[in-house]
């Protein structure tokens, strides 16, 4: 990672660049805090930044961004040099572009807050140890050079703007002619808004943060300026949202809008397959005689045994078919192949991106679930399309207005897009339809159906989001997103991941939605970076006798809860509140990196009985 004047000033792993650190997200490092710049001032040289080929994502990115998009490139990595590291030399210079953000300063020493601009604050930087940069106030009278700190306070808008907050017109309550020198004073030991008061040594006006706030704030805080400080500009648009105060750091300052997929192989045969595994380098080709230079100089060496012209016509053939996808038209379903793969293993070839192996259903649950696929090895592939502010991109379903509040990564419109993949491995399980369908029919169930729908209402109003009824998933997503919640925290117990390692993806389709079969699966997985995800450790659970076991422990774990009675009393709420019935972070809560909705649409009582409810369960479980 380095700054726009190429001083190196920390380092992050390539995954964290498309869920945690994206373009547009503030890395706070120990002394200073840095902005992930825009696609623009970024170096996607191919000795730096490698192609990543997953044609179907691809084509899935260009549906939403626009047909100009022509790869997806992983994050730019120093290559690897023999010898001692030179941080002169010009490898030291590759890295993902960020500038210091936000621009206003505090000297805690002797509280002055002032902006960059001011030149009261001089960097240091430290070329061996570049996590030491720092901003230090050189004329400070109460000590000798002391660190400063980035200001803690920032305004962002739900249009995915963001700025630095407004302290001169927020101390001196509107615009100002003051000559200002503003000191930023805490009374209390909290650090909370209401023990800080920014005052100005100037003309002596002062006033509380905690009037930024909440329903002060709302009264007090200005228009959004439109401010895009990834790109270095501002919105041609005007903003109609009201700029919102927010801390540095919050979970909500920044929300990656990622499309995941499963690398799902197209190729029968080896050649195909190698092909298909090759393609960033083949597609180059044009003809035969670029295969044969290929191979001269030396790029093809796994394609040993095959002659050049049967390589070209594997060649074409992935060209025929690659065109065939972009001639498809609607909205590219990136799960659908996925469903026909896991509900139809039997006609899949292993491959070295994806390997499966059936296995048989638990004794004792075969009526409730169909299929139970060890899915032993499996690439994933995440492409980042642009982010939000204040609101997760999954708030919004897939309406129209959802596209205007992604915040573009780059000016322009981008020829290519941050992707990443990892490999692991994991457990598919897939219910029954009829045993579904008889659940779903109880009259018990239809009520608990319309009352989440009711909270699903609620909680898109609350949020000001368009057509609130619309992208209700059912209870049948509730059914199947809480039975893998309780799985994964049963699992992490000896499977030898954390749980911020294993993730769900849910296949939740009901019958006459959408333009395929009902689905009703879920897809348990690792995708770590680090060995390549693939240990064995969850595949080994997938069993019989383990699944058995473990199925039955969640599900009995699911039965009572650390905080009940008052977890499984919990309703669905009609205020916006929460879109969840029984759970909470005792039960059935999952770190954020592994849900896919955000912990939303969880509930015990469809699962199993609870101490509130027990007309509800899908599942028998003795006590």
């Amino acid at each position: 990672m380095t700054a726009p004047q190429r001083t190196k000033v920390g380092e992050l792993r390539p995954t964290q660049l498309m869920f945690t650190y994206g373009v547009g997200a503030i890395v706070d490092l120990p002394a200073i805090s840095a902005l992930v710049m825009g696609l623009d001032d970024w170096r996607p040289d191919p000795g730096v930044a490698r192609e990543i080929v997953e044609e179907r994502l691809l084509l899935a990115v260009r549906q939403r961004l626009g047909p100009q998009v022509q790869k997806l490139l992983s994050p730019p990595v120093m290559p690897e040099i023999g010898g001692s590291f030179d941080p002169f030399g010009e490898a030291a210079r590759i890295g993902v572009p960020v500038a210091t953000f936000p621009r206003w300063l505090l000297c805690p020493r002797c509280q002055l807050l002032a902006p960059l601009s001011s030149g009261l604050f001089e960097r240091k930087d430290d070329p061996y140890h570049p996590e030491r940069t720092r901003y230090i106030h050189v004329n400070c009278n109460k000590a000798n050079k002391p660190l400063a700190v980035p200001a803690r306070f920032l305004v962002a808008c739900r249009n995915g703007h963001l700025d630095d907050f407004p302290w001169v017109s927020f101390a001196h309550r509107g615009p100002t002619d003051c000559r200002t020198m503003l000191r930023l004073i805490e009374y209390g030991l909290a650090g909370e808004a209401r023990d800080l008061e920014v005052r100005c040594e100037t003309c002596g006006a002062r006033r509380r943060m905690s009037e930024a706030f909440g329903e002060a704030g709302k009264a007090t805080m200005p228009l959004c300026r439109g401010r895009r400080p990834h790109l270095r500009d501002f919105d041609e648009d005007p903003c109609a949202e009201q700029a919102k105060a927010i801390l540095l750091g919050s979970s909500n300052l920044w929300f990656p809008d990622v499309l995941t997929t499963l690398a799902i192989p197209t190729a029968s045969t080896r050649l195909d397959q190698l092909v298909e595994s090759h393609w960033a380098t083949l597609k180059q080709a044009q003809n035969l005689q670029n295969v044969d230079l290929l191979r001269g100089f030396g790029m093809l060496s796994e394609f040993y045994g095959y002659s050049s012209l049967e390589i070209w016509q594997a060649v074409e053939r992935r060209q025929q078919q690659i065109a065939a996808g972009e001639e498809e038209s609607g909205t590219l379903d990136l799960k659908q192949p996925e469903w026909e793969l896991f509900s139809h293993p039997e006609a899949h070839v292993d491959s070295p991106d994806l390997r499966l192996r059936v296995v048989p259903v638990p004794a004792g649950f075969e009526g409730l679930l169909e299929r139970v696929v060890l899915v032993e090895r499996m690439r994933e592939v995440r492409a980042m399309l642009g982010f939000t502010r204040l609101d997760a991109p999954g708030e919004w379903g897939d309406d129209p207005t959802a596209a205007a509040r992604r915040m573009p990564i780059s000016r322009s419109k981008p020829v290519w897009v941050p992707a990443a993949e990892v490999r692991g491995e994991g457990i598919f399980l897939q219910f029954r339809e009829d045993a579904l369908q008889a659940w779903l029919g109880q009259r018990s169930i239809q009520i608990w159906d319309e009352a989440f729908s009711s909270s699903h209402l609620a909680w898109r109003k609350a949020r000001f989001i368009p057509n609130p009824e619309a992208h209700f998933p059912g209870l049948r997503f509730v059914l199947i997103h809480s039975l893998a919640h309780a799985l994964m925290r049963q699992l992490v117990l000896e499977c030898g991941y954390t749980a911020a390692s294993l993730r769900e993806r849910i296949y939740s389709r009901n019958p006459g939605a959408g333009d395929g079969p009902p689905m009703a699966g879920v897809l348990l997985y690792t995708a770590a970076p680090d060995s390549e995800g693939t240990l064995g450790g969850l595949v080994s659970l997938g069993e019989p006798d383990e699944l058995r076991r473990h199925l039955l422990a969640a599900l009995r774990d699911a039965q009572l809860c650390a905080s009940d009675p008052l977890c499984a009393e919990h309703e669905p709420s009609l205020r916006g509140i929460t879109l969840h019935a029984a759970a909470c972070h005792a039960c059935l809560f999952a770190p954020e990196t592994s849900c896919e909705s955000g912990n939303r649409y969880l509930d015990r009582s469809v699962l199993v009985r609870t101490v509130e409810r027990d007309e509800l369960a899908f599942f028998e479980v003795a006590a």
